[in-house]
């Protein structure tokens, strides 16, 4: 085994009391540094301190130390091993210095992966903290770091895939749509900090088609067409921090049923491609975090 060790750190022209005033806000509901939603937000199972599990993404760890203000340490799990922190080091009354160091000891496996995807997209998400803590405590716009195609590659591969869910009771309008249906489905989606709530920003989910609205209500808008063989519905409900798209067909004839008996074999797949693409899509268009705590009138 070896041992990786991965350090970025970044004097911040703010006093130690501001930034450690934002780092004690990490995994809260108003969270203004880490860089969701183009990044999954991190959560726990409990409110930040000493003890409390979870992580980002697939990434898991637990709290170990936390000195408010000051350090944090995430330890990962034992047979894994390893560890990462943040700290806030003051250099004079109107500066200080914020480190964030990755510690784990690898097998030739870890090595291969940390090596080929999980540092790079590691590197832009601590450089994005640290901008985002500039940018809230210090006032300072730097250009938004650029992300290089291969970075772009593992951030579209390593996205958050839908995943199956019934027809929300919430989707009103589809569930009330035909008197009889022949068959729905829906596929479901968390929605990271920041993303759009409003159901008519996420219409693009049919891009390439051009189906009409046929009701709002109610966080869900409804899309569809009718035709002599079959009538669909697509609905998009965002409520409880998800955005579903379900869609229910209902069949006139022997031509319709034939019809979705072929589409229905890759309906699933198209409609999981959709909703995905444009969750990424709207995630990477969302102002960052920083600029989302200037509005909300944070300050350190």
């Amino acid at each position: 085994m070896r041992t990786v060790r991965n350090i970025h750190e970044r004097t911040i022209d703010a006093s130690a009391e501001a930034v450690g005033a934002l780092l004690d806000r990490l995994s809260s509901e108003h969270d203004p540094i880490w860089p969701t939603p183009a990044w999954p937000p991190m959560r726990f199972d409990r409110p930040l301190g000493v003890g409390a599990e979870g992580g980002h993404g697939f990434v898991r760890y637990t709290v170990t130390a936390y000195e408010p203000g000051r350090r944090i340490r995430f330890d990962f799990p034992s047979d894994e091993g390893g560890f990462h922190e943040l700290t806030v080091e003051p250099l004079d009354p109107g500066r200080c210095r914020v480190r964030h160091v990755l510690e784990q000891r690898q097998r030739s496996a870890q090595r291969l992966v940390w090596a080929l995807a999980i540092r790079w997209a590691h590197d832009i998400v601590v450089e994005e903290i640290f901008d985002n803590i500039e940018r809230v405590a210090a006032g300072t716009h730097r250009a938004p770091l650029l992300w290089s195609p291969y970075v772009r590659l593992l951030h579209r591969l390593l996205w958050d895939q839908p995943v199956a869910a019934p027809v929300p009771a919430g989707a009103r309008l589809a569930r009330a749509a035909f008197e009889r249906t022949d068959f729905s489905d829906a596929w479901r989606m968390e929605l990271h900090p920041g993303m759009p709530r409003d159901p008519e920003a996420w219409r693009g989910v049919l891009r390439g088609a051009s189906f009409p609205v046929k009701g709002r209500a109610d966080g869900e808008v409804l899309l569809g067409e009718d035709a002599g063989h079959l009538d669909f519905r697509a609905s998009i409900l965002v409520e409880s921090g998800h955005v579903t798209l379900s869609t229910v067909v209902r069949t006139h004839n022997t031509r319709g049923r034939l019809y979705f008996g072929v589409v229905r074999h890759i309906h699933p797949a198209m409609a999981r491609m959709m909703l995905r693409r444009t969750h990424r899509r709207l995630a990477l268009a969302a102002p960052s975090t920083g600029e989302r705590a200037l509005r909300a009138g944070w300050r350190g």
